[in-house]
């Protein structure tokens, strides 16, 4: 869906943040990388984590969608305004809407991108980076004499505090979000963002898989008589079809992977309930994302824990596993196959 192999850094500039006005500091150099490799540890830093992105989203705002003041910015910045001017509007954005006491001081980097390909397509991109904690690392040096030294440093590492990647997309903005500490504060995305969901494709797809994934594990046990190799299958036959389709059909889905009139019946109500609990509308038609499909799929799993002694991983067919218990009360599993790999 996403990939930076042909991505260049086209301009960097950071500020350093803080709730304390005197703490601030506002730069007004671009920041220029060196070598080649310089730029290749920038771009980990800062497009490694967008890689596994399976959800998108869209400025939003409550009232009219001009008075969204990062949309605004972001767009001035795609229209090729002063860079240095506009990273400092993004800093003073989000230096007010940061008036929770749990925000920490941090450092705010802003990166314009060439060349990123979404959906088989190229654009350019903003980056926005909030760094607020920092890892220990220890240099190492050496000198001819054969005298070895030590220091301890603090430096960014791989793994972001709160980021947004701004692809100016046709029409609306497609805008991917990271924030890895809005259990303390939700300010990053719904104040200094301000975000909702696309309806696209890959959202679609998202947000169906996990609401089937929910269903099986979850209601479909507690209301039909079952064990897990039932839930197993249904499991599999929900992201097979995903996988073999193109297109999504909610009726030929409820057909192909629910089968049973009864359990049809209590997913459409699960789904319903489901939708109005998220507050989201999931279609009874999309086209199918691979994409969310291969990231989605990795969290159905389809294995079956015997104590601590046994993992047995279930691909299909059902028919194959007999369950069951002894006269003495052990329970088991007895599983037939043609030949053994």
């Amino acid at each position: 869906m996403i990939e930076f192999t042909d991505t260049s850094i086209d301009k960097l500039i950071f500020h350093r943040i803080s709730i304390e006005n005197d703490q601030s500091i506002i730069s007004n150099n671009l920041f220029e990388t060196s070598s080649k490799e310089e730029e290749e540890i920038l771009k980990g830093i800062f497009l490694k984590a967008f890689a596994s992105s399976t959800v998108t989203y869209q400025f939003h705002h409550e009232v009219d969608i001009s008075l969204n003041t990062l949309l605004k910015i972001a767009t001035d910045i795609h229209n090729d305004e002063n860079f240095v001017m506009k990273s400092i509007n993004i800093h003073q954005h989000l230096k007010s809407v940061s008036k929770h006491p749990n925000i920490k001081d941090g450092d705010l980097f802003v990166v314009k991108f060439n060349a990123i390909q979404f959906n088989n397509r190229f654009y350019e991109a903003l980056g926005i980076y909030k760094i607020e904690n920092k890892e220990s690392f220890i240099e190492t040096s050496a000198s001819g004499k054969g005298a070895m030294g030590l220091k301890f440093k603090k430096g960014i590492s791989k793994k972001l505090d709160k980021a947004c990647l701004i692809l100016f997309t046709d029409i609306t903005y497609t805008v991917f979000v990271i924030d890895n500490n809005s259990k303390e504060t939700d300010y990053w995305q719904n104040e200094f963002i301000k975000v909702a969901l696309r309806n696209d494709n890959i959202n679609s797809t998202s947000q169906f898989l996990s609401m089937a994934k929910t269903f099986v594990t979850e209601q479909y046990p507690a209301e039909f008589e079952s064990n897990k190799t039932d839930q197993i299958e249904l499991l599999n036959r929900s992201v097979s079809y995903f996988k073999e389709h193109e297109n999504f059909n909610k009726k030929e889905f409820e057909r192909e992977v629910l089968q049973d009139k009864g359990i049809i019946k209590s997913f459409r109500d699960f789904d319903s309930d489901y939708q109005d609990r998220n507050q989201i509308e999931l279609a009874d038609e999309f086209e199918i994302s691979s994409y969310a499909v291969k990231k989605q799929a990795k969290l159905f799993k389809s294995i079956l824990k015997l104590d601590k002694n046994f993992h047995i991983y279930i691909h299909g067919n059902r028919e194959l596993i007999e369950q069951g218990v002894e006269k003495d009360g052990r329970k088991y599993y007895k599983i037939y196959y043609k030949e053994e790999n």
